[in-house]
């Protein structure tokens, strides 16, 4: 079916262009599928059909229009990976900022498992159908880093159970935004939906899954820290709402924090995973090298 939804604007919003922020408040929308529903005259503005370009002035009502959706086949895109290993169990991808790891409404192509199809052909497991096949765990479309695909149900099925037991070893690095009077610590607080913004997790008691965070600062720069963070579980966008939470939002996060100039959505990078082997019942373990958006960013707090 299709929906409509309606969305306010605040004095905050003001200058943010229509695309974006409607895709920063409907979680299932990319910007580009937003772009696609405003060419369609499918969104208004105070009752105006809105045009490509507008910018938010504040106050206005945005309504849109978003089209019922279509049947989804993800297919296999010719698009290039970073393969760290693989094997017949199984691939560890180091996934680039910017990608989205399997289609969802609004978001068909150009995705992980687009790629991960093209390169693996039949060779992924199908636990989670069609539209996910091969997909153990996931990580956000502006978090880089490391990813584990399974190649088989029975590799899958090894995989999750781990990340299940807590045995799967997960560390991410941030940049931070606020000074850390505690250089080491561990965030504990349950995680679930937020109640009004369909887009959102907080921490709440209600509808809410146990998640916890262990954190140690790498390294203070003013008025942010390059941080190391390590997941015990593994919730929806849990570093980010676990670092809000504790009044450091993860830095250019517009969800949870705030943007930053020149910066597309949060500084976060998944550094290290590491797991046993579902055949040979060796540990494994992987790291990868801070990509240059993340790199660059410290060397300009560095300078600051």
């Amino acid at each position: 079916m299709s929906e409509t939804v309606r969305l306010n604007c605040s004095c905050e919003d003001k200058g943010n262009r229509i695309d974006k922020f409607i895709s920063d408040n409907i979680a299932e929308l990319t910007r580009s599928a937003v772009q696609n529903i405003i060419e369609a005259e499918a969104v208004e503005v105070d009752g105006k059909t809105a045009a490509k370009n507008y910018k938010i002035r504040g106050g206005e009502e945005i309504v849109v229009n978003i089209p019922d959706p279509q049947p989804m086949d993800a297919i296999p895109e010719n698009i290039p990976l970073e393969i760290i290993y693989e094997d017949n169990d199984l691939l560890v991808v180091n996934k680039p900022k910017g990608m989205v790891v399997h289609p969802a409404h609004g978001n068909y192509t150009g995705t992980l498992v687009n790629a991960l199809l093209y390169h693996c052909g039949d060779s992924l497991s199908g636990i989670n159908g069609v539209i996910r096949p091969g997909i153990v765990h996931r990580i956000d479309k502006n978090t880089s880093g490391l990813l584990i695909v399974a190649k088989n149900d029975a590799a899958h099925i090894h995989l999750a159970e781990q990340i299940k037991a807590h045995s799967f070893t997960r560390e991410y690095e941030a940049i931070a935004c606020g000074y850390f009077r505690e250089y080491e610590g561990t965030v504990d607080a349950p995680i679930g939906r937020h109640k009004t913004d369909r887009k959102k997790m907080c921490v709440t008691a209600e509808n809410s899954r146990n998640a916890v965070t262990h954190y140690s600062v790498i390294r203070q720069y003013g008025g942010y820290a390059h941080v190391s963070l390590r997941l015990e579980t593994g919730r929806t966008h849990q570093i980010r709402v676990h670092l809000a939470y504790i009044g450091h939002s993860v830095l250019g996060d517009d969800v949870y924090g705030k943007p930053y100039k020149g910066l597309e959505g949060q500084c976060l990078h998944a550094r290290k995973i590491g797991f046993i082997h579902p055949t040979t019942g060796e540990y494994l373990e992987f790291t990868s090298e801070l990509p240059k958006y993340f790199s660059a960013m410290l060397d300009k707090l560095e300078k600051m």
